[in-house]
C-alpha cells in the first residue's frame, strides 16, 4: 500500500515529518561535512522561515507530541510520586510519624 500526501508518496517517516512541517530537516538539523558558510547560509534560510512564520514552533511541538502519542503513548502516561513512605506514614527526622 502506497501513501500519498498533497500528491507526494510518502516512503519514509521523515517523509511525513518534512510534510508535515513544510521544510526538509537538513534545514534544521544541518548535515554532516557542511562547511561554515553552508552551515551560515542555512541558518540564515531557517531564521528567515521562522520571521515569516512566528507559528512554526508551535506547529513543530504538535508534530512530535502527535507522533510520540501515536508510537510511544507510554511516554505521556505521568505517575505521580507521593511524599509518603512505603508504609502510607510520613517519614520523619529520627522516626516514624503516625
Amino acid at each position: 500500500m502506497r501513501t500519498y500526501i498533497g500528491g507526494h508518496q510518502v516512503v519514509s517517516d521523515t517523509d511525513f515529518v518534512e510534510l508535515a512541517l513544510g521544510t526538509p530537516l537538513d534545514l534544521w538539523l544541518g548535515v554532516e561535512g557542511e562547511s561554515e558558510m553552508e552551515c551560515a547560509a542555512r541558518l540564515d534560510a531557517a531564521r528567515d522561515i521562522l520571521a515569516d512564520n512566528p507559528d512554526f514552533p508551535d506547529r513543530v511541538s504538535q508534530v512530535a507530541a502527535e507522533a510520540i502519542e501515536a508510537h510511544a503513548p507510554e511516554l505521556f502516561n505521568v505517575t505521580l510520586l507521593s511524599a509518603r513512605g512505603s508504609a502510607g506514614r510520613r517519614q520523619h527526622r529520627g522516626g516514624v510519624a503516625a
